[in-house]
């Protein structure tokens, strides 16, 4: 699914922020992103949906080496991917229906169904009652459920996801957790940074731990 050698990643003309980073996701894998602020979680994923490129090394995404492939067909990998941003990267002017139904639009799926899917999946993450509210009008919880909803509506062959609880009590974590853990059930890989290793430790998977921008260790699962 994924497969990093020998990876570095600098932005502009400044220092690594990643270095060296061999490594390899298979398909259907869980995987937890982990390590402190500033160890290069976030760029990681950067990497991982193609949002930048990195400075050397090589990355194999769904058999495909990135560096070799036409920039006309990096839009069709992209989306394969569904991501869940720390900054939610809402669409301000549209409804949290249409925020959620938007990888259905772009991938032709019809009205009728999007409406049964989109209201459904709205329900389940507690927010059923705010589907015509506007995202500057909820709270940052909130507009995080609507993040995740809109990640996994399309069941992408990956999912990644950049601490998609923070802004959740642990109830509604925890159901979104579960609906990832569902999601990966039916073949999608999932990766989730997170510095949060009380969620590993409760709901396993393996870990990729990151220092300084290089990775520390590959585990199981959180001690």
């Amino acid at each position: 699914m994924i497969r990093f050698e020998n990876v570095g990643m600098r932005y502009g003309n400044g220092p690594e922020v990643l270095r060296d980073l061999t490594f390899a996701v298979d398909p259907g894998a869980f995987w937890f992103l982990t390590g402190a602020s500033g160890a290069g979680k976030s760029s990681l994923l950067r990497l991982m949906y193609l949002a930048s490129a990195p400075s050397r090394g090589l990355i194999n995404l769904f058999d495909r080496d990135i560096a070799t492939t036409p920039r006309a067909d990096l839009p069709s990998l992209r989306r394969q991917i569904g991501v869940v941003f720390q900054d939610f990267r809402l669409v301000p002017h549209l409804t949290a229906r249409d925020n959620v139904a938007l990888p259905l639009r772009i991938a032709g799926v019809a009205e009728a169904e999007i409406r049964e899917h989109v209201t459904e999946l709205l329900r389940w993450v507690g927010l059923g009652g705010y589907v015509d509210q506007f995202p500057p009008a909820l709270s940052g919880g909130q507009q995080q459920r609507i993040a995740v909803a809109r990640a996994v509506i399309a069941r992408p062959r990956l999912l990644l996801a950049d601490e998609p609880t923070g802004n959740l009590d642990e109830e509604m974590g925890n159901r979104l957790m579960h609906l990832f853990e569902e999601l990966n059930k039916l073949g999608t890989s999932v990766v989730i940074a997170t510095h949060n290793e009380g969620l590993v430790r409760r709901h396993g998977g393996r870990v990729l731990h990151l220092v300084d921008g290089e990775l520390a260790e590959i585990r199981d699962r959180a001690p």
